[in-house]
């Protein structure tokens, strides 16, 4: 049972390094720098268990349903919509740099508010969507009588992914302690117009499409 696992990190870490730059990075990214290591944990974690339910769909076939031509431009401004919603809401915010003594935020949302936003944040990419429809149906097409293949391919795949973003908290917490106030600031209107440019890029992409 060594080639799923070998598989399956070969293509988490693909999916983490070179498909990974999209509305949930940069969210782990600030949420690590500006809320702390943890709260970009729980982020990561609703990503995680987005793509756990993305990849359950594919096998049930409930993908089908938004891959439909009649239902992309619905879908799209709906996807648009809510990252730009996250994008102006992450512009407003008012960046609190952390106390070190008191290691508190004043007003932190709680763990299931992170959790919430992770989830939604990547479920809402289509290009998410699209990626594990594809890997699902290239996989269980080559190796659809092997369930235990199939199951332990994709655990170490989203696993895989789950540990980048981890590190990638980590990373993001420590050299946020080198950071002054108004970096901070600009990182932080940097991904709410990143979010709400990628919102717009998709109610565009699925209008001209239409």
């Amino acid at each position: 049972m060594i080639i799923p696992i070998y598989e399956g990190v070969i293509l988490g870490f693909t999916l983490a390094f070179f498909f990974g730059f999209g509305p949930a990075f940069f969210a782990i990214i600030q949420t690590s720098m500006h809320r702390g290591f943890w709260s970009g944990v729980i982020l990561a974690i609703g990503v995680f268990l987005s793509d756990v339910a993305l990849v359950a769909l594919c096998f049930f076939g409930a993908i089908s349903i938004i891959n439909e031509p009649a239902n992309h431009l619905i879908f799209g401004i709906i996807s648009g919509t809510i990252l730009i919603v996250f994008g102006i809401v992450t512009y407003t915010r008012k960046v609190e740099m952390q106390d070190d003594k008191n290691n508190k935020y004043q007003n932190k949302p709680g763990p299931i508010t992170y959790l919430l936003k992770g989830f939604f944040l990547n479920i809402a990419n289509p290009f998410v969507w699209i990626f594990w429809m594809g890997v699902v149906v290239g996989i269980t097409a080559k190796y659809s009588d092997d369930i235990p293949f199939l199951m332990l391919f994709f655990s170490t795949t989203l696993i895989t992914v789950l540990l980048t973003d981890i590190f990638k908290c980590f990373g993001s917490y420590k050299i946020k302690k080198f950071l002054t106030h108004k970096i901070m600031e600009i990182i932080n209107k940097a991904a709410g117009v990143g979010l709400v440019l990628f919102g717009l890029f998709l109610i565009a992409r699925v209008i001209f499409e239409f």
